[in-house]
Parts: C-alpha cells; structure tokens; sequence
C-alpha cells in the first residue's frame, strides 16, 4: 500500500463519483480505477459497491476511511513541518547576556548559528543581571544568559552550568605565588569589585559576613576590563569568574577562594508568557548543545 492509495481513496470517498475524483487527483478515470482495485486486491475487501448506477462505500469501505484519514492528516501535518523547517528561517532574536558568556562563547554560538541561518539577525545586548530580568519582563528580549535571578517569580530560570568565582590579580601582586585563599584572608586586603546593584557582589558581601572578613574595597567598577586595568596598575585584587578573564592577555593569576568558596550558576532565563519564535527556539537549541561541549574549556562543572 502506497500513500496515493489512500489519496484515491479518500478522493473516491469523498465525491463517490471516479470522475470527479479523477480530476481531483490528476490521474484518468481508468487509472483512478485500477488503484482502487489494488488497494481492495491488497486488503482483501471491497471497499467500493459498484453494483448500480451509484457509487457508495461498503461497510468495510466506512471503518477504513477513518482510518485512512487520520493516517494521511497525521502525515500531511509532517511533510508541512518538514517543509517550513527546511524553509530558511527569518526574524530577530534579542539576547540580552553577562559579559563572561559575550567574551567568546556566545560569538561562537553565533556565528556557528548565522553560517547556516543567514537570514536571521542576532541583537546582543550585554547587560547586568537585573537589567536582563527588566528586558524580559518588558519583552524587550527574548532569551536572557546570566546568573540565576533572585526571588524572580515570573522568571524561569534553565541552569546550564555552575562556576566558582577567584581572586583575580597580577603576577607581581604579594598573593600571587598562593594557590588557594580562605574568604577570611582577604580581611583588609585592597580589592577592586563590582557595584552592589550586581547580583554578583551581593553574594561576594554574603561571603565575606559568613567569614567575618571586612576586605579594602577601593573601588567599585561595573565592567572586566575596568577592573583588570585597576589590578595591572596596583597591587589591587577582584573577585570574578575565571571564563571572564580567560579571553583578556593578562599576566594575570587566578586564585581559588574557600571557606565558602563563591558560586555562580549560569543559565538561560524566559519569560515563559512569550511566546519563542522558530529562530529563537533554534538559537536557544544550539546555546544548550554548545555549553555541554563547552563546559570543561569554562572551567565549569554541569549545573
């Protein structure tokens, strides 16, 4: 049995008349005709009672054409879906990310995205956490890449993958030659951190309260490459992830910190009454599949 077998007939079925269906299908009344006959040879029934001057379906004929129906819908609904998605796809896709993920693997992302979906256009903002949670809500973005958000009910947050935060400082800087730090030994000590309107900094304070540490905080800077210029300059540290400094060609150290160690969780932030377009679900797709493959080179254990 072949698919135009049930084309013919449901197209029989359906006008009881073989011209009508003939034409409705684009073949001759004899063909129309012989096609029918096999499918009745194959099933073992007549479906067709050809007995009088009309055409009517036979018991068997009624049960199978349910059947046959719903099979050629289901595959008609197949085909249709295989044929938008080989369609190029088109549209914008607004991301809204942290600076770790826009230093190289979100361009990566990106561009292995736009080599076989040129006809998309990719809006990146980078943005603090907070601000990628407003763009969302607004639904002036359609994917946020950051931190898990606090207490964000309207938020769904997709975790990809979890990092510990270090001390960041020069190789001249007197910390340098350490191998690992306790939250308690930077009590006092000169450090360069972002804004408390960061989520990132709001957990560094809870750490240094859970140590009892009061570091020299000496200034505040809201970008990576503020913060490193600061730390070339001076025996100044910061605290951030080691993927944020990893692109920068620093002589830089990376010192582990305990007692509590500072976490990250990274992941992939909706709202989910918006509603995800083709190419947004497709970027979305590949971002998952790349940070799996990617995880290790971030230094980054599995969220």
């Amino acid at each position: 049995m072949e698919l135009r077998h049930l084309r013919y007939f449901i197209a029989l079925a359906s006008s009881l008349n073989f011209t009508r269906a003939a034409e409705r299908v684009h073949v001759t009344q004899s063909t129309l005709s012989h096609q029918i006959r096999q499918l009745e040879e194959e099933i073992g029934q007549h479906l067709f009672d050809r007995s009088s001057k009309r055409v009517v379906l036979t018991e068997a004929g009624e049960s199978f054409l349910i059947y046959a129906a719903r099979a050629l819908t289901v595959i008609d609904q197949g085909l249709s879906e295989l044929k938008q998605t080989v369609a190029p796809m088109t549209g914008t896709v607004r991301i809204g990310t942290t600076h770790t993920f826009n230093l190289g693997f979100l361009p990566d992302c990106i561009a292995l995205f736009l080599k076989h979906n040129p006809t998309v256009k990719i809006v990146i903002e980078e943005l603090s956490g907070d601000a990628i949670t407003d763009g969302l809500k607004a639904e002036q973005l359609d994917v946020g890449i950051g931190y898990r958000p606090e207490q964000q009910q309207e938020i769904r947050f997709e975790p990809l993958f979890n990092e510990e935060l270090a001390l960041i400082v020069a190789t001249t800087h007197p910390l340098a030659k350490r191998k690992r730090l306790r939250i308690a030994e930077l009590h006092r000590e000169s450090l360069v951190l972002l804004p408390s309107s960061f989520s990132t900094r709001r957990l560094l304070d809870e750490c240094f309260n859970a140590a009892g540490a009061q570091p020299n905080i000496v200034a505040e800077m809201n970008t990576i490459p503020a913060m490193l210029g600061l730390v070339m300059r001076d025996n100044v540290g910061f605290i951030a992830a080691p993927s944020a400094v990893a692109e920068h060609n620093k002589p830089l150290r990376v010192i582990p910190l305990e007692g509590p160690t500072p976490i990250r969780t990274h992941g992939l932030l909706f709202m989910d009454r918006h509603v995800q377009t083709p190419a947004s679900m497709a970027l979305i797709s590949l971002i998952r599949k790349q940070t799996k493959a990617k995880a290790s080179e971030l230094g980054a254990t599995p969220a």
